[in-house]
């Protein structure tokens, strides 16, 4: 009787709880999710919750550390970055090439007091040589903050930190967002010759022969950014920090004294003077998922754009999608994507004018095209509507 009732028992289940199965399987239980069956009636989501084109949750909050000119702090998800930036001065004689570079400018200068034409190119080179050679913005990221399993405290700078420092430094640069005008510390010497003669000195009239201003120093901007918390996109994360540390830096009043031969600063706060920057671009990082994620690596060729194209919408028609376009990947997907695309972009008239597209970049496979790149600056630019809202506020 025994042995009868033992034959019949109910044998032990096999299914598995999400969380085991997103660990054994995750590139099939991501597929499960944006891909779910018809019968199901369920709509195509992420494992997290979210659609394709949605963002993570993001905050940010600005004057965190009170010992830096500027600092923020930005939550994306579960992705954390705090950026503190401390001004330091930079005296134009501690300069190895500044009597060479200052000649050539001197020169410039005469030659724009005779034509006016092309100011604006030639002060955008004279914004961009000062800061670019002179290294005037120096940012620098760390991941070793045991942030994630892998990133231990105290450990060398990996490099995927010292990449993402390369980036944002290339993003100042090209984006030009701060103004050299702003970290120049001017001189104005006295005209001695209208002083020993008696005569009215005019600062403002040109006529006035006063000697040309000179500069003196420099701001140094050093921008250290700290990622406390990895789960996914570390790029967008640390650039918008930079950005709100960067609106929320002030620096102090500064001036050359010609009796100590030496930079002042004054120590009122009313004094203090923000950064005039240019305006807001907001980095967008997208990753591309495939539901046969070995297909483009299996082909002998480069697979041709159009007929690809023309398989995929047939695909599409059918019900069987091949691939989704995610915004903001967390750190479970950036796992499952070999193609990235990262989208910078900015709104002139603070908004209310045309979308300018000031960065665009795409890397790691052949499967983004023009429509989907044309898709994603759309998607870019209501990004960018989100993060002025949340960076006004902070």
């Amino acid at each position: 009787m025994a042995s009868t009732t033992a034959s019949h028992a109910t044998p032990p289940s096999l299914s598995l709880p999400p969380s085991q199965f997103a660990r054994l399987q995750p590139h099939a239980y991501l597929l499960a999710h944006l891909s779910p069956p018809a019968a199901s009636n369920q709509p195509s989501l992420r494992a997290n919750g979210r659609a394709a084109s949605q963002f993570r949750v993001t905050s940010a909050n600005a004057g965190s550390l009170t010992h830096t000119n500027g600092s923020a702090v930005v939550r994306i998800g579960d992705t954390a970055a705090v950026c503190g930036v401390r001004a330091e001065i930079l005296n134009t004689e501690d300069i190895a090439s500044w009597s060479v570079s200052h000649a050539s400018d001197e020169q410039t200068d005469d030659k724009k007091s005779k034509s006016e034409e092309g100011d604006t190119d030639s002060q955008d080179k004279e914004d961009r040589a000062h800061i670019q050679d002179l290294n005037l913005l120096v940012p620098n990221l760390s991941l070793s903050t045991g942030c994630a399993p892998g990133f231990t405290p105290g450990a060398a700078p990996s490099a995927l930190a010292q990449s993402l420092s390369h980036q944002l430094l290339s993003l100042l640069h090209s984006t030009r967002l701060v103004q050299a005008d702003d970290l120049r510390i001017w001189y104005q010497p006295p005209n001695l010759e209208a002083e020993a003669l008696g005569e009215q000195m005019d600062v403002d009239s040109e006529e006035s022969g006063n000697p040309a201003r000179e500069i003196k120093a420099f701001w140094v901007l050093y921008i250290d950014v700290m990622i406390i918390s990895l789960a996914g996109n570390p790029f967008d994360a640390a650039w918008a920090s930079v950005l709100a540390a960067l609106r929320d830096t002030k620096l102090p009043k500064a001036w050359w004294d010609d009796d100590n031969e030496t930079i002042l600063c004054s120590d009122d706060i009313a004094d203090a003077k923000k950064l005039s920057l240019r305006g807001l671009p907001i980095a967008s990082s997208f990753c591309s998922f495939e539901a046969d994620a070995a297909a483009g690596w299996r082909s002998v060729i480069i697979p041709d754009a159009e007929e690809q194209k023309a398989q995929e919408q047939k695909q599409k028609k059918q019900g069987m999608q091949q691939r989704w376009v995610l915004a903001d990947p967390d750190g479970y997907e950036e796992g499952l994507s070999q193609e990235r695309a990262c989208v910078v972009v900015d709104k002139e008239n603070d908004g209310k004018a045309k979308t300018v597209i000031v960065k665009m970049e795409k890397h790691g496979g052949w499967a983004l095209d023009g429509d989907d790149m044309r898709q994603l600056v759309d998607v870019s630019a209501q990004r960018w509507d989100e993060m002025k809202r949340i960076l006004d506020q902070c």
